[in-house]
């Protein structure tokens, strides 16, 4: 039995940036801005918790250290999610 690569076809995700405006992600090829306004869970929280970003499935960002889960359509399209949890 041959096992493919580790990695091979999953998307990754990173944040490449931070701003006093909000914060910048990879998720495999496509660049997300995430702005304070729309997502304030990530306002005022130290970097290292920012940075530490999981992705659990192919559509699905988790950041352990504070407790944050969103979905790609929710970064996407934030007016089609109005309800905010801080």
């Amino acid at each position: 039995m041959k096992l493919s690569r580790h990695g091979k076809g999953t998307l990754s995700a990173s944040v490449e940036n931070i701003t006093p405006f909000g914060i910048w992600i990879l998720v495999g090829n496509e660049e997300y801005f995430l702005s304070y306004k729309d997502f304030p869970m990530f306002l005022n929280k130290p970097i290292k918790r920012i940075l530490n970003v999981e992705m659990l499935h192919h559509n699905h960002l988790y950041w352990p250290e504070i407790d944050v889960d969103l979905e790609l359509d929710s970064i996407k399209n934030p007016q089609k999610y109005p309800l905010i949890a801080v």
